[in-house]
């Protein structure tokens, strides 16, 4: 899963406009059917490749967006879908075609705020004309670069063209505590071992949390909740808290008031997630109704045990804590939702270690869209465990 972390660069277009073959030449091997005949690339295809001053990256080989026929329709529609889950775009056109097909991907694309770029492809066979250079810029304002995979003699300014237009944030990695921390500070780490821990080794969270406090050149601690007191009794005071969520309840009895106390999946959503959003929209849970319906988002798939916090403890601690008859729905992965989001009165999203930034923000978009709260599981813990204003306090302080 380590590889879904990397950048993403879907490659669109219409049938046979050469989308494998380009595809096949940025990762130096066949990769993609190649095929003279229309519509021969299915699912959307992932590879991994380095690109030069971005880093290793995924490319996606859609599917065209002109198929046809009922399985057309469904491979268009994977092709669309394609769109949530990337960061930068690649609009491959032929023949100085630009038409319908190809504004609606760039209306599509401006609607999900994923940046693009368009190649004329083929120009071996027809160069680029300057009137569809023209309209290209004046109707998408997009940059169009001439293309042959053929002859790629300018394959140089392509690789420039694409890392000018695909955001830094989708490869320079934020630090997670970076401005909550200075050098030399002590950070203690609290990672409860719990059913769901992998045996032999620790949750991604915690793993990621680690190596950036090192990276920030701070000292390190590491406890499960059973030994806090005894850590505290050698005298070190931590400039910083950090706890599974799960464990809030217990930790924020232990950890004394002098000592900021934040969790791992809240460390996450200020990071990855709309943190704004998640402040605005956990509160709602003091608002929710009987029969009111709350939609839980996983950014993964894993083994289901009694002890999973998004489908059972979650759940059970909103019911105690409104005395509410609540329904839940879990979504895994990036699965689709198959129902209107309209439908739930809330949404709460795991703290997403599994996604890139951008699939987090175009997973919730739609529900902020249409003014559904939004939260996380860390701040979801934290209010229904009495915390909240403290678990964000470091955060709410950087914002002032």
């Amino acid at each position: 899963m380590g590889k879904d972390l990397k950048p993403h660069i879907g490659i669109f277009g219409r049938r046979n406009n050469g989308k494998s073959s380009f595809i096949n030449l940025l990762v130096g091997q066949e990769m993609s059917i190649v095929s003279e005949h229309a519509g021969t690339t299915t699912d959307p295809v992932k590879k991994s490749v380095e690109i030069f001053g971005i880093g290793p990256a995924i490319l996606i080989d859609t599917a065209g967006i002109d198929d046809v026929g009922d399985l057309g329709e469904k491979r268009i529609k994977k092709t669309i879908d394609t769109i949530k889950k990337i960061d930068c775009a690649i609009l491959l056109i032929a023949n100085n075609e630009f038409g319908s097909f190809e504004l609606d991907l760039a209306r599509r694309f401006n609607d999900f705020e994923v940046p693009f770029l368009v190649v004329h492809n083929k120009s071996d066979l027809v160069p680029l004309e300057a009137s569809t250079a023209g309209i290209v810029k004046h109707l998408s304002g997009s940059e169009i670069i001439d293309f042959s995979t053929k002859n790629p003699n300018n394959y140089d300014d392509l690789i420039t063209l694409i890392k000018n237009t695909i955001p830094q944030t989708a490869y320079q990695k934020p630090s997670l505590f970076g401005d909550l921390v200075r050098p030399k500070d002590v950070v203690l780490l609290i990672t409860p071992v719990d059913s769901e821990a992998p045996d032999g080794r620790m949750i991604l969270p915690q793993n990621m949390a680690i190596r950036d406090v090192l990276d920030n050149d701070c000292i390190c601690i590491t406890v499960k909740e059973t030994e806090i007191e005894d850590f505290l009794k050698l005298g070190v005071k931590p400039a910083l808290a950090v706890t599974d969520s799960q464990a809030f309840g217990l930790v924020s009895k232990l950890i004394p008031e002098d000592i900021p106390l934040t969790g791992f999946s809240i460390i996450f959503a200020r990071v990855k997630g709309n943190f704004e959003k998640y402040l605005e929209g956990t509160p709602h849970i003091d608002k929710l109704q009987d029969g009111d319906k709350i939609l839980i988002l996983e950014s993964c798939t894993h083994q289901v045990s009694c002890d999973d916090i998004g489908r059972f403890k979650i759940p059970n601690w909103i019911k105690k804590h409104t005395g509410k008859q609540i329904e839940f729905e879990v979504v895994p992965g990036l699965a689709e939702i198959n129902e209107p989001l309209t439908n739930f009165a809330m949404i709460i999203q795991c703290g997403g270690c599994m996604v890139t930034r951008k699939q987090l923000h175009s997973r919730l978009k739609s529900a902020i869209d249409a003014g559904i709260p939004v939260s996380n599981y860390g701040l979801s813990i934290a209010y229904l465990h009495g915390i909240f204003d403290r678990a964000t306090a470091p955060f709410r302080k950087m914002n002032k």
